[in-house]
């Protein structure tokens, strides 16, 4: 091993794919090697050493894509150290409490548990109200989801310093 770290991610207007960018500059601060792609993008998996995996959530749900890639990818990830994390829920507190005490999206928990992954993490997400359509923003007001940018990125940093320590033990 070699300390390459794929960090794959889906989103849908953006705060997911910052989170995923700082995650991988977090790996690369350690002295990893991290590329940082959407989950489409992703390709072969054979030259990483770990892979991190993150989607945005709407209405609990990973994006179709990231939930594409878990499924079609579950064996090989299942064969190397992963670690999942969702963002999404807006607002001030515990994010898993937004998601009722749930930490990765139910019908993909299947898939998860046969990977068995190292951590999973929920983070905050933004809503930047310019960049919704007429629905979403309906949607938003309609359920006076609170709008802005609530990731917390200490505990982003921290996750994934966390992550960068695993991957470094491992290969050495």
């Amino acid at each position: 091993m070699d300390g390459q770290v794929l960090v794959a991610y889906a989103t849908k207007h953006g705060a997911t794919t910052e989170i995923a960018e700082k995650i991988g500059q977090v790996l690369r601060e350690a002295g990893l090697r991290a590329d940082v792609l959407p989950v489409g993008r992703a390709g072969d998996l054979s030259p990483y050493d770990a892979v991190v995996v993150g989607s945005a959530v709407y209405i609990g749900r990973w994006r179709k894509e990231a939930g594409t890639f878990l499924t079609a990818n579950e064996k090989v990830l299942a064969d190397r150290p992963v670690w999942l994390f969702s963002s999404g829920p807006t607002g001030e507190g515990d994010p898993v409490a937004f998601m009722k005490g749930v930490d990765f999206p139910e019908p993909l928990q299947p898939v998860a548990d046969r990977i068995e992954p190292r951590g999973i993490a929920v983070f905050h997400g933004a809503v930047d109200v310019r960049k919704l359509s007429f629905l979403e923003k309906f949607v938003v007001k309609r359920v006076k989801s609170p709008v802005g940018d609530f990731r917390d990125w200490d505990a982003i940093t921290s996750w994934a310093t966390a992550i960068a320590g695993a991957v470094k033990e491992a290969i050495s």
